[in-house]
């Protein structure tokens, strides 16, 4: 690993999440905020050396949710879509060696009334970030990057990607950044889903044993993702002494199996509320790194969620783990699905 790798830069951090954030972005509700989002990632993206793909999609009757804002979760917001049209972007670094790639991927829209600096700017501004340090490794890592469209709809913009990255050589794991940069170290600011504690004991003791602080980035992994998890937890550790990660495994198998337990076992949906979803479920390992959003942020999905209560030394030790993780599945053993 480079020297630069474990040093990510706070300040371009806070930049990328003070541009994403100045506003509600949206592909239905501000169109035109969400264009300005999208070429301000494709820019930063190109600047430093990666190849920028836009791919638009166009579906009918997705079952998703509604964007609308509100604290609630997003397994309580069902909506039947019956058009819907936007775009990813995917980017890749100019001659990697051929085969399977790690994908690492955030969603780049907000939910109505809420200009998203958590949810998911903190997300975006670790991919740029990352790509930064990536892109300055003497050979390219066989990683892939994805900005997924519509993820508060229900994971729209992540279905398809997951369907067109799994094609060709494949991919070997996936990384899924998703409101990473809300900490809060006061006792009692961690809360947990009813029901976590009777089916997750281990988490929610070492949760309750640290004064339920919400000082910690919630690693949720599977068996098939369980190495990476590890890596990103050490990794994470390395960079920064404040930032423990604590690894929580979904027992889970990947695939439609895993899918449909879910149904059957509400608290364990909360492990799927994001752009990992669609890859464990066309059976590819993948992480959700996340700050557990509702679960400890106050300004969840509301006006209030701005860019001055993200703490960005953390969320740089964020980066600095998931570059450090990334490059380390990508060059690792194991079959690509």
């Amino acid at each position: 690993m480079t020297h630069d790798l474990t040093l990510p830069d706070t300040a371009r951090l806070r930049r990328h999440v003070e541009f994403l954030a100045a506003e509600p972005r949206s592909r239905l509700r501000a169109p035109r905020a969400m264009e300005r989002a999208e070429a301000y990632v494709s820019d930063e993206l190109t600047a430093v050396g990666w190849q920028v793909e836009r791919q638009p999609f166009d579906v009918r009757w997705q079952l998703g949710s509604t964007d609308r804002h509100g604290h609630r979760a997003l397994a309580l917001k069902p909506r039947l879509h019956r058009r819907l049209r936007g775009a990813n972007l995917i980017a890749s670094l100019p001659g990697p060696a051929e085969g399977p790639v790690v994908v690492v991927g955030a969603h780049l829209d907000s939910v109505s009334g809420s200009p998203g600096a958590d949810d998911n700017a903190s997300g975006v501004a670790v991919v740029l970030e990352a790509a930064r340090l990536l892109a300055a490794e003497p050979v390219p890592p066989r990683v892939v990057l994805a900005v997924f469209d519509m993820e508060e709809l229900g994971l729209i913009g992540a279905r398809q990607a997951a369907r067109a990255l799994g094609r060709g050589a494949g991919v070997r794991g996936m990384i899924c950044l998703e409101s990473v940069g809300y900490f809060a170290d006061d006792p009692g600011t961690q809360r947990l889903p009813v029901g976590f504690e009777r089916i997750f004991p281990e988490v929610s003791a070492a949760t309750r044993a640290d004064g339920y602080r919400g000082d910690f980035t919630l690693v949720v992994h599977r068996r098939s993702s369980a190495g990476a998890a590890e890596t990103w937890r050490r990794a994470a550790a390395a960079a920064s002494p404040a930032l423990p990660g604590l690894l929580l495994r979904d027992p889970r198998p990947d695939g439609l199996l895993g899918l449909l337990i879910g149904l059957a076992v509400p608290p364990a949906n909360h492990l799927g509320r994001s752009d990992h979803a669609p890859f464990w479920n066309r059976g590819i390992p993948a992480l959700m790194l996340t700050d557990t959003a509702n679960f400890r942020n106050p300004h969840y999905h509301r006006s209030t969620d701005v860019p001055g209560t993200l703490d960005y030394g953390r969320l740089a030790a964020v980066t600095a783990a998931t570059a450090v993780t990334a490059m380390s599945w990508s060059a690792g053993p194991g079959p690509a699905v």
